[in-house]
């Protein structure tokens, strides 16, 4: 994969609002894992490999174990290794993300807003959206992800 742009450098002050964001979420009371899950399902159903691959990471040094990790595509099927919130959160992310197909439901509104207050779906609800950005500018314009470069390193290297 070939970088089209560094976004970072074209457009710095676009790139931090959405950091001002992302700041925000990290700000918001949400718990962290439960919003690095939501991004990394997000960047899954985007086909992100950027942030699958960042998020992922993030998770495992969080302390996600890789059996839960790997099973993320598959939550449902994960039974009590998904909290209530995190099958919330991840459900929520899904319908969100795929809007133009879901038109949000009635019923997946009512399922997130049983596990959180007002505040919690909005702010996890902006943290969705964030991530359909980034996963939009890192799809866009083809920022290679961790894994893609380290082993472009080695192969340098070695």
């Amino acid at each position: 994969m070939t970088q089209r742009l560094d976004y970072n450098a074209a457009s710095p002050a676009g790139v931090k609002a959405l950091a001002g964001v992302y700041t925000y979420i990290a700000r918001s009371g949400l718990p962290k894992s439960l919003v690095e899950l939501a991004y990394l399902r997000v960047s899954q159903l985007n086909g992100c490999a950027y942030c699958i691959d960042m998020h992922s990471r993030d998770l495992l040094r969080g302390g996600m174990n890789v059996e839960k990790l790997v099973l993320v595509p598959a939550w449902r099927e994960g039974g009590a290794l998904f909290s209530d919130g995190e099958r919330a959160a991840l459900a929520w992310a899904e319908t969100v993300t795929r809007l133009a197909e879901t038109g949000i439901p009635d019923a997946a509104y009512a399922a997130a807003a049983a596990v959180f207050d007002a505040q919690q779906l909005t702010d996890l609800t902006i943290a969705i959206g964030l991530m359909n950005a980034y996963n939009r500018m890192a799809i866009g314009f083809r920022a290679p992800p961790a894994a893609l470069l380290a082993s472009q390193n080695a192969r340098t290297i070695g």
